[in-house]
């Protein structure tokens, strides 16, 4: 009862701007999600059904034909494959580089902090352009490798930024200086003590960066020329393209005994659910992993970014 009667009674102007921005963001969160549940829906409804519009908000004439297709398509798994490889060793890479380079940054003890930080920032407006990238690409070797696609991604300034500015506002000095005083060397300080107490950071920016390796094609269709080591996303770009790639079950087609413009029709809007049907194939590990990581965003994106 205190609790209530201490509550500040709102004003009819205050519910009604609050009833305006809740209906805002309501559309705009339908806006956002509609076209993704869109996409699933028509992946699993009847081809026809979805080229005559029929499709809205529950799959029409259920089918699963087009993830049957899918799950036969080599290129998709072999895509797959290399991205969860590019995914993995490349968050892993980025998290080893951002967050020492973060946590020694952070450090007033750093001689010429200040003057490579410049170049740091320096860097975040100004770069040699696509073309000196790819000359350095092919003289380090890396063309035509997995490597282009993970060593250039691993860093990210602006990343590196956030996490200093975590380090600095949850790593007191008067912590550092006991640990000095106990002995402790830098890296002993730097894993023992700085790292179990950057959960929230190392989550926030081990998903930008798995998301970032998960998402990424114009490296790959810029330094990968073989087929075999395209990532998943450069495998979609050629199935949404070219319909070729997307190895349509001909004999299930043939059993529908339709004539020659029947059986193109049917073949063409099979296509299509195909198409919706590898952009949710595609979506879903990320869809998965975020929500398990979403707790921390506050508490690791904010907390680096005010200060």
């Amino acid at each position: 009862m205190k609790q209530k009667a201490m509550r500040m009674r709102e004003s009819r102007e205050d519910r009604i701007f609050g009833g305006v921005v809740l209906f805002f963001l309501i559309m705009v969160l339908l806006i956002t999600i509609y076209p993704l549940y869109f996409t699933v829906i028509a992946s699993f409804s009847d081809a026809k059904e979805t080229a005559l519009g029929h499709t809205y908000l529950v799959p029409r004439g259920f089918t699963t034909i087009a993830y049957k297709n899918v799950f036969k398509n080599a290129k998709i798994w072999s895509g797959y494959a290399n991205t969860i490889f590019i995914t993995t060793v490349g968050t892993l890479w980025a998290l080893t580089a951002t967050i020492s380079c973060a946590y020694a940054m952070s450090r007033k003890n750093l001689r010429g902090a200040k003057v490579v930080m410049g170049m740091f920032v320096f860097t975040m407006y100004f770069g040699g352009g696509l073309i000196p990238f790819a000359l350095l690409i092919r003289s380090l070797g890396l063309y035509n490798s997995l490597g282009s696609l993970i060593i250039p991604s691993g860093f990210s300034v602006y990343n590196m930024i956030v996490a200093r500015t975590f380090f600095t506002s949850n790593f007191p000095d008067e912590i550092y200086e006991a640990a000095k005083v106990d002995g402790a060397g830098e890296l002993a300080i730097f894993v023992r003590i700085a790292l179990p107490i950057s959960g929230a950071i190392i989550a926030v920016i081990a998903l930008f960066n798995a998301v970032g390796f998960w998402n990424s094609y114009f490296n790959a269709l810029m330094f990968i020329s073989d087929s075999a080591k395209w990532p998943l996303q450069l495998v979609l770009r050629g199935i949404l393209t070219q319909e070729s790639d997307l190895a349509i079950d001909m004999e299930w087609l043939t059993k529908l005994n339709l004539d020659q413009a029947a059986f193109m029709m049917e073949r063409q809007q099979l296509a299509n659910t195909i198409r919706y049907a590898i952009i949710v194939f595609a979506s879903l590990p990320m869809l998965i992993a975020y929500p398990f990581v979403q707790k921390y965003f506050v508490k690791g994106v904010l907390i680096g970014s005010i200060k």
